[in-house]
């Protein structure tokens, strides 16, 4: 299973010295956005080499809260649906499990965001048009930051701190929306999830990381994209959160594939990827948004 994440969701890792070029697109590698115990950690960064549009767009690099390292010029074909219309992807490692709790990852997507909005000037993107991105264990990320960001500490000492973490957009792929069903002591949890380190967790420890609890009427616009015949994350993890979303009138829409599992093929994984790219245009496209 820990394998088949890795080949799902793996993606990128980063530093601002080495630049290759990818025809269309300019890559900035191993980029870091922050350190703990002593390691970096890193982003890679994927800029349209033509009519880039100024918006960015995070891609949460992240399975079953494993976050691998790919060479990026091999995962750049992942992301020419987002380059091709002019953004720029921003392929975020976090600390990973078992190493990690989900809390801490949660934490370090949050520093990549403020890090990226500080330096936004720098990576030629509008600190006020970001959006992000994610499948499964990456879907539930890019939800935590569409729904429980802040505005950054003024009194904090590292300046990256003093940023705003939210973000202006979110497409989340087949998300984990309660961890409180996926918890080790919840009463119908699925025993699929004792495969997980990261789940390893109770209820209450559940509850500080399920995106539904965070539901307020300033999250960002939201698109859920779901299978019907998801037997890893059911589908209520979509439906459940729409509804939290709709009661709070929040901008929001899941696209149920009625066929489709916890991964999307052929013309299912095509009309996500068009349906991705609208939500980012539409949210993303112009300098109308609210965010700081």
């Amino acid at each position: 299973m820990r394998k088949t994440f890795a080949m799902l969701f793996a993606v990128l890792f980063v530093s601002l010295s080495s630049r290759l070029d990818a025809g269309d697109v300019t890559i900035a590698a191993d980029v870091v956005y922050g350190h703990k115990l002593g390691l970096a950690m890193t982003c890679d960064v994927f800029t349209p080499a033509e009519n880039p549009n100024g918006a960015a767009v995070l891609f949460m690099v992240s399975g079953g809260w494993y976050s691998s390292w790919t060479p990026p010029e091999q995962a750049q074909y992942r992301f020419r649906p987002l380059t091709d219309n002019g953004f720029s992807v921003f392929a975020v490692r976090h600390g990973s499990s078992p190493k990690f709790s989900i809390a801490e990852a949660v934490a370090d997507v949050r520093r990549s965001v403020r890090f990226i909005r500080s330096n936004a000037e720098d990576f030629g993107i509008d600190p006020k048009r970001i959006g992000v991105f994610g499948l499964s264990a990456g879907g539930h990320l890019s939800l935590m930051l569409g729904t429980a960001s802040d505005e950054g500490n003024s009194d904090a000492n590292d300046p990256i701190d003093r940023v705003s973490s939210r973000v202006d957009a979110v497409v989340a792929y087949v998300a984990p929306s309660d961890l409180r069903v996926m918890a080790q002591d919840a009463p119908e949890r699925l025993s699929a999830y004792d495969r997980f380190p990261a789940l390893q967790i109770n209820v209450q420890q559940a509850e500080s990381v399920s995106p539904l609890v965070y539901v307020t009427s300033d999250d960002a616009p939201t698109l859920l994209l779901a299978g019907a015949a998801d037997e890893l994350v059911p589908i209520e993890h979509s439906r459940n959160i729409l509804a939290a979303f709709e009661k709070a009138n929040v901008a929001s829409e899941l696209i149920e594939f009625n066929d489709a599992g916890h991964r999307f093929h052929g013309e299912d994984a095509q009309q996500a990827s068009e349906a991705m790219v609208a939500w980012f245009v539409t949210h993303l496209a112009t300098s109308n948004l609210k965010s700081p």
